[in-house]
C-alpha cells in the first residue's frame, strides 16, 4: 500500500468506499430476495468495481484482489450465467465483511491483510458460468473477451488492436476493406485512435448483437447512409429502445478510448488500418466513399456533418453532467460541537436578557431583545442541522443481522424498515446502534417463531420484523414491531417470583403493561437455555440503561399469539434540552419536558395511604406522591407539610408518579452543563445549568431520582 499517499485522496477514498461499502451489504440482502434485478446487480458490480478502482489507485492490492473476485462474481449473475442463491451469498458476504475489516485497516494506516486463499478460491469458482457452454469460435471468444474487457472499463490498446484485426479477418471482402480505406483516407492525418464508422458499427454488433444499435436499414444504402443511419440512432437513443442513447454512446467511447474526448475530437492525423494499425495511404473515390471528418476544419458540407455528428451527441451530455464548483466541505465533527457549545452559551444569554427585558419598560428594549431571541433560534437551528444524520446509517446495518441470525436460527424472516431519512443528532446516532440491535435480535430470537410453528398456528411461514422512524415534535420515535409469538404476562409474573423480583403478592398486582417492563430487569430472560444469541439476560438491562442516559422513554406493547412493539422515545439532541423550571425552597431545578405529562394544584389534604405510600387520585388513576424537597433540599424533611401544592406528575415509560413542588417557573430551554468531579455520579441529578435569573440549577434525572430515593 502506498502509506504515504496524498491524505486529501486517502480521505476521499475513504468517504467514497465508505459510502459504497455501507449501501453493499443493505444491497446485498436485498438481492437475495430479488435475486432477478437487473439494476441491484448491476448497481453491486458498480460498487465492488468503484471500491476496486480506488484502492488499484491507492496500491491496496489486498483489497483489489478481493474486490475483482467478486466483481467478477456478479458480471457472472448479471449475464444470467448463474443463479443467485443462499450458498452463493453465504460467500460474497463472507468477502464483503473481509473487504470490511481491510477498509478499517487501511482507515487506521495499516497493511490490509489479505483475504484468505480458499475464500478467492470459492469466488473464483463462482465466477464461472454454472453450465459450461460449448466451445466458441476464436473470432466470438475474442468479442466476448472485449466485451467483458469493456465491462470492466479494463480493456489495453493490444486487446482493441486484435478485436479490429480479428473483425477484419471476419470480413473477409475486399467492400469492407475499401470502406475502411476509404474511410482512412478521408480522415487525412486524424490520431492513431480514430476508427471508421463501418468498423464501429462491426464493433457494436459483435458486443450486442447484429442490428441492436443500427438504425432502419436501406435497401442500397451507402456507406455515407449508413453512417448517417448510425449517428441518428445516437441522437434518438431515448426515444427508441432499439437505438443507442446517448450516454450508452459516451460510455462506450471512455471505455474504448479513456476519459476524455471521443476518438473523432482529437488532433486530426492518419486513420490506422484496422488491421496493421499504421496509417492507411490509400486514396478513395470521393463520389462513393464517405468525406473527410477532420475535427480541425470548423466548416463542413452537409455530407459532412452526417458524418462528423457520430461524434455529437457525446458532448451535450460531457457538459450537462460537468462538474460544477464543490458545494460541500468536510469538517471535523469537533468544531462542531465547539460551535454547539458557543451557541448553548449564546442561548443562555438570551434567557438572561430576556428575563432583564420583561422587568423593563423601555419599548426598543424589548424590540431588540425579540430580535435576538428569534436569531437566536434560527442559528440554533441551523448549527443543529449541520449535526444531523439520517437514521439510516444505523438502520443500514440491520438487514445483514437479521439475515444471518435468521439463518443461524433457522428461521424465515422479512426485515421492513420505514422513516430510514428521519434524522437526529449524530451523537444519537451513534449512542442508538448497540440499542437497537439486541432489540432487533430479540425480535428475531424471541419473538418471531419457527416456520413449523408459525403454519400451525395459521401464520404464513415467514416473520416479520419492523423497523421504523418518526419525528414527533422535538423528539425521535423508534419503533421495533413484530408478529412473532407475543408475550405471555403470566409467564412474565411467575419468571419474576423465580428471579426474587418480586414476591407473589406484588407480581399478582402487577398489570399486563408493567409485566412487559420486567424484561429490562437486569438478568431476567424468559429463555430456558443459553445460547450464543441470548439467554442471559443481559441485552435488554443495557438497552434501559442506554436509553435512560439519552433522556429517552421505552414503551412495551404486546399481544400474546399477535407479536410484540417496543418504542423507544428520545430527545433530537443532547445538547439544549427543554426543560420545566420548578423551584424547591429557594433553590432552582430543571424537569426534562420530556418526562412531565400533567401539572396541577393539589389540597394535599386529600390524599391516601397504600401500602403505607402517599397516594393521589386523578380521574380514577391512582399515582404515587413524593415530596422530592425532602430528598433534594438539606433541612426540608423536618418541615411542616403544607396544605396546598403544586403537583407535578411525570412518567418514566408506562409508570406515572406525582412531585410536590414549592413553586413553578415555567419552561425554559437549557444547555447541559456535566457536574464538576465532585458531584459527579450524585443520584438523580443528570447535570447543572445557568437560568435566566443568572443562578446555577440542578438537572433532575428522573429515573435515578426514584431508583436511589423512592
Amino acid at each position: 500500500m502506498a502509506l504515504d499517499a496524498d491524505e486529501e485522496i486517502l480521505q476521499d477514498f475513504l468517504v467514497e468506499a465508505g459510502e459504497i461499502l455501507e449501501k453493499l451489504s443493505e444491497q446485498l440482502v436485498d438481492l437475495e430476495q430479488h435475486p432477478d434485478d437487473s439494476d441491484l446487480l448491476n448497481a453491486i458490480f458498480r460498487g465492488f468495481h468503484t471500491v476496486k478502482g480506488g484502492a488499484g489507485f491507492l496500491q491496496l492490492d489486498a483489497l483489489v484482489s478481493c474486490c475483482h473476485s467478486a466483481e467478477n462474481v456478479f458480471d457472472i449473475l448479471r449475464n444470467h450465467k448463474r443463479k443467485v442463491d443462499s450458498e452463493l451469498m453465504d460467500v460474497v458476504l463472507e468477502a464483503l465483511d473481509h473487504v470490511n475489516a481491510m477498509f478499517e485497516q487501511v482507515r487506521h494506516h495499516e497493511e490490509p491483510t489479505p483475504a484468505p486463499a480458499e475464500l478467492i478460491a470459492a469466488l473464483d469458482a463462482l465466477a464461472k458460468p454454472a453450465s459450461e457452454a460449448p466451445a466458441a469460435t476464436p473470432v466470438a471468444d475474442s468479442a466476448k473477451e472485449a466485451g467483458s474487457s469493456d465491462d470492466n472499463g479494463d480493456i489495453t490498446d493490444d486487446e482493441f488492436e486484435q478485436l479490429l484485426d480479428a473483425l477484419e479477418d471476419e470480413k473477409g471482402s475486399n467492400a469492407a476493406g475499401s470502406a475502411g480505406s476509404g474511410a482512412s483516407a478521408g480522415g487525412g492525418d486524424s490520431g492513431d485512435d480514430e476508427i471508421s464508422d463501418d468498423e464501429f458499427e462491426a464493433l457494436l454488433d459483435q458486443l450486442h448483437g447484429k442490428g441492436q444499435f443500427s438504425g432502419p436499414p436501406e435497401a442500397g444504402a451507402t456507406g455515407e447512409q449508413k453512417g448517417e443511419a448510425t449517428t441518428g440512432a445516437g441522437d434518438n437513443g431515448a426515444g427508441s429502445d432499439d437505438l443507442i442513447s446517448d450516454d450508452e454512446f459516451e460510455k462506450l467511447l471512455d471505455d474504448l478510448h479513456g476519459k476524455g474526448g471521443s476518438p473523432t475530437a482529437e488532433s486530426s492525423g492518419a486513420s490506422p488500418s484496422p488491421a496493421s494499425g499504421k496509417p492507411d495511404a490509400g486514396a478513395a473515390s470521393p463520389g462513393t466513399e464517405k468525406p473527410a471528418r477532420s475535427a480541425g476544419k470548423p466548416e463542413t458540407g452537409p455530407a459532412e456533418k452526417g458524418g462528423a455528428s457520430s461524434a455529437a451527441p457525446a458532448m451535450p451530455s460531457r457538459d450537462a453532467s460537468a462538474p460544477v464548483a464543490e458545494t460541500s466541505v468536510r469538517v471535523d465533527t469537533k468544531r462542531l460541537d465547539d460551535i454547539m457549545n458557543m451557541v448553548g452559551e449564546l442561548v443562555l444569554v438570551r434567557n438572561r436578557l430576556q428575563r432583564l427585558g420583561a422587568q423593563s419598560e423601555d419599548e426598543h428594549m424589548h424590540k431588540a431583545v425579540s430580535n435576538l431571541d428569534v436569531v437566536t433560534t434560527d442559528l440554533q437551528s441551523a448549527v443543529m442541522a449541520t449535526r444531523m444524520q439520517p437514521i439510516k446509517k444505523v438502520f443500514g446495518r440491520f438487514p445483514r443481522v437479521v439475515r444471518d441470525l435468521a439463518r443461524n436460527l433457522k428461521k424465515e424472516i422479512n426485515l421492513e424498515m420505514h422513516g430510514e431519512d428521519t434524522d437526529l443528532d449524530k451523537n444519537l446516532v451513534e449512542a442508538l446502534s448497540d440499542p437497537l440491535v439486541h432489540l432487533v435480535r430479540n425480535s428475531v430470537d424471541h419473538g418471531i417463531e419457527a416456520p413449523d410453528v408459525r403454519e400451525k398456528a395459521g401464520k404464513p411461514r415467514q416473520g416479520t420484523v419492523t423497523l421504523s422512524a418518526e419525528q414527533e415534535g422535538d423528539h425521535i420515535l423508534l419503533s421495533i414491531e413484530d408478529d412473532g409469538a407475543g408475550m405471555d404476562p403470566d409467564v412474565l409474573r411467575r419468571k419474576a417470583v423465580e428471579k426474587g423480583i418480586y414476591d407473589q403478592d406484588a407480581a399478582d398486582r402487577l398489570s399486563n403493561a408493567e409485566c412487559y417492563n420486567l424484561i429490562f430487569a437486569a438478568g431476567f430472560s424468559t429463555k430456558e437455555q443459553i445460547s450464543d444469541v441470548s439467554g442471559r439476560g443481559v441485552g435488554m438491562d443495557v438497552v434501559k440503561t442506554k436509553i435512560g442516559q439519552l433522556n429517552g422513554q421505552l414503551n412495551v406493547e404486546s399481544e400474546l399469539g399477535k407479536g410484540s412493539r417496543i418504542v423507544i422515545k428520545v430527545p433530537l439532541t443532547l445538547a439544549i434540552m427543554p426543560t420545566l423550571m420548578i423551584m424547591l425552597g429557594d433553590q432552582s431545578f430543571a424537569l426534562p419536558l420530556v418526562n412531565v405529562v400533567e401539572i396541577f394544584h393539589l389540597d394535599l389534604s386529600k390524599k391516601n395511604i397504600v401500602d403505607g405510600r402517599e397516594c393521589i387520585v386523578v380521574r380514577d388513576k391512582v399515582f404515587p406522591l413524593f415530596h422530592i424537597k425532602r430528598w433534594l433540599v438539606k433541612g426540608a424533611a423536618g418541615e411542616p407539610e403544607p396544605e396546598n401544592a403544586h403537583v407535578v406528575i411525570v412518567a418514566m415509560g408506562t409508570r406515572r408518579v406525582g412531585f410536590v413542588v414549592d413553586q413553578l417557573i415555567g419552561q425554559e430551554e437549557v444547555v447541559i452543563k456535566p457536574l464538576g468531579r465532585a458531584l459527579q455520579g450524585t443520584p438523580g441529578m443528570a447535570g447543572a445549568t445557568i437560568t435566566g435569573d443568572g443562578r446555577i440549577a440542578l438537572i433532575i434525572d428522573v429515573p435515578s431520582l426514584l431508583q436511589n430515593y423512592g
